[in-house]
């Protein structure tokens, strides 16, 4: 760990991308649908959906180029194939868990500001029920991290999603928003997802629910491009796969009531429900309660409350 600047590391990045961005002419960037969220949100399950379908889906490589830069490590700088071999691109961010510049980056900044259009992307912000979320952060990295900076940079990379969005919205990105828990009804959530964005063309049944038998996300078997990053980073078992796509019920794990209040008293649990209600409506689907799965006792949705005037989500 050590001492910089969010806006020196940004700026860093930046650059190092307009390098490749500046050599590709405005009309051959292809059209990006950006998936953002902090880290177990089913992003990369979600990406693998997309890889599937036949588009090229990039697993974070905005915060591999972060990761290297605050390592030290050669960078490998992205290129998008043009738009004339491929039109459509997916690429997943996540933020968290280990640092804090992890949590408080904009992926969508980065881009832009080394010259991706931003005509030519579509923000997909992804959540998830912030508890189960917590359940997860706890249960894979806290090995690494000691439990309370867990719980600190959970809350940072949730509330950053205020940050991201409301970036988005000055530049004119279009957004849409994707929980989860929407994929209780995998079909039919992939399906409108796929609509919403303008992809209809490019879905098919059995990419969700033939997956060709991957266990992990990492293995040759994915539809994952992985960008080089540090090998601290890399942590056996995080990125498990499935048969398909699907929601996976899990449990809560070792989170508390302490923990549970201070997501709520921090808004995290009203940002939930409010893109889970902005889901719904942009997907025009109707999101499957809790209770209508098989969950843990004590896991329920938390009742909907309003969000605080002027926020970006309650505004979109």
């Amino acid at each position: 760990m050590r001492r910089t600047r969010l806006d020196k590391l940004t700026n860093g990045i930046a650059g190092s991308l307009a390098e490749t961005f500046r050599r590709i002419p405005s009309d051959e960037f292809p059209m990006l649908y950006y998936g953002w969220g902090r880290c177990r949100v089913g992003s990369t399950a979600l990406a693998n959906l997309f890889g599937v379908a036949g588009l090229p889906a990039y697993f974070q490589p905005v915060k591999a180029a972060m990761r290297n830069a605050l390592s030290g490590c050669p960078q490998t700088p992205w290129v998008p194939p043009s738009a004339t071999d491929q039109p459509h691109l997916f690429s997943k961010e996540v933020a968290g868990p280990y640092l804090m510049a992890e949590c408080l980056f904009i992926p969508l900044q980065i881009l832009i500001e080394a010259g991706y259009p931003a005509d030519r992307l579509h923000l997909i912000m992804l959540d998830r029920e912030p508890a189960l979320s917590l359940a997860s952060w706890f249960t894979k990295w806290s090995d690494r991290v000691p439990r309370s900076r867990l719980l600190k940079h959970f809350v940072v990379a949730s509330l950053n999603a205020i940050r991201v969005e409301a970036y988005a919205k000055r530049e004119g990105v279009r957004t849409t928003h994707y929980v989860h828990e929407a994929s209780r009804q995998p079909e039919k959530a992939a399906a409108a997802l796929f609509r919403r964005l303008g992809l209809s063309d490019r879905f098919f049944r059995e990419a969700v629910t033939d997956w060709n038998g991957i266990e992990e996300f990492t293995s040759d078997r994915s539809s994952l491009i992985f960008t080089k990053e540090p090998d601290v980073y890399f942590v056996p078992g995080v990125h498990r796969a499935g048969g398909g796509y699907r929601y996976l019920d899990r449990g809560p794990g070792s989170v508390t009531d302490d923990d549970l209040d201070l997501l709520d008293r921090m808004g995290i649990e009203d940002l939930y429900r409010a893109g889970a209600d902005a889901c719904a409506r942009e997907l025009r689907i109707t999101l499957e309660p809790a209770g209508s799965s098989a969950r843990p006792p004590g896991s329920e949705m938390p009742a909907t409350r309003s969000m605080p005037a002027g926020s970006p989500i309650a505004a979109s």
